[in-house]
């Protein structure tokens, strides 16, 4: 789910000792090895209008005014190169922070289908979507309920920064790209129905259930990241075993706090606090699991 990546470069410099390009003193073009330059200098007496003073014999450049100043060269040897490392954070939507406090990142942005199950609350899936749109995807929300989202929509100015609201079953299809990638989240209820826009390149899906349905072990299959808040401990138990999760994790799920989300992708599991921004309190209010 996280990816950390460093990168180094060296540079050695594009400009030299002021002698590059053979422009120097003593090159083609110099005071003292343009022949042109020679000529008027034999030709004038000294003090007339075409001499040049002795103080000023190599250091004039005809047609190129006065030397710069001289600075060293910028370069590394090879064994310096190594010292030489940019930290890049991971690409994606910052989701809260993990168990040591590092900021924890998802990327929904990708070149393959990504399908992802949220098993919690509305206030959850509503910060990841105002968050995904901040990074530059477009955000279409397939909902039955959509005086919940509307007041997103109309604080992100009424549907101009990238976020619509559609009815169940009419999400039109949405033309994602590298350069428009597109989350579609379905707040469907427990039984969502099969939706007419499915995950693609550059286009996400996150599926939102408050609680487990029938249709949960299908979902939680196809699901490349499944995310689950607290439940009943029976309802930890069925996950347990769809997720084939340890016991330690099983019997912590009905014990998580508001705003815990333990996220499973294959092996990887993650327990991760979402903690709200103050615009995102006084838009959605405190981190809550009911709703």
């Amino acid at each position: 789910m996280m990816a950390m990546t460093t990168g180094g470069a060296t540079a050695s410099g594009a400009y030299g000792n002021g002698n590059s390009g053979g422009f120097g003193a003593s090159g083609p073009y110099g005071a003292s090895g343009d022949p042109g330059a020679r000529g008027a200098a034999g030709a004038g007496s000294a003090g007339s209008p075409g001499s040049v003073p002795e103080s000023g014999r190599g250091r004039l450049r005809s047609g190129f005014g006065l030397l710069g100043p001289r600075h060293g060269r910028h370069s590394l040897s090879v064994e310096q190169v190594d010292s030489l490392a940019l930290p890049i954070g991971d690409d994606g939507v910052v989701i809260g922070v993990d168990a040591e406090g590092q900021p924890a990142v998802l990327g929904l942005n990708r070149p393959t289908p990504y399908d992802v199950v949220l098993i919690g609350g509305l206030w959850t899936a509503q910060v990841l979507a105002l968050r995904a749109a901040a990074t530059g995807a477009r955000v279409a929300v397939e909902t039955g309920r959509a005086p919940a989202w509307m007041q997103m929509v109309h604080a992100m100015g009424g549907g101009q920064n990238g976020m619509s609201v559609h009815d169940v079953g009419r999400v039109p299809p949405q033309g994602s790209s590298a350069g428009n990638p597109v989350l579609v989240v379905r707040d469907c209820g427990m039984r969502p129905p099969r939706g007419r826009v499915a995950s693609g390149p550059w286009q996400s899906v996150l599926t939102l259930l408050p609680y487990l349905s029938a249709v949960a072990p299908r979902l939680l299959r196809q699901a490349r990241l499944v995310g689950v808040q607290r439940v009943s401990p029976d309802e930890a138990a069925e996950i347990g075993r769809a997720l084939a999760l340890p016991r330690g994790d099983v019997d912590s799920l009905p014990t998580l706090a508001d705003g815990v989300t333990l996220w499973c992708a294959d092996r990887d599991r993650q327990y991760v606090m979402t903690q709200p921004t103050d615009a995102e309190t006084g838009l959605f209010g405190t981190p809550r699991r009911m709703d």
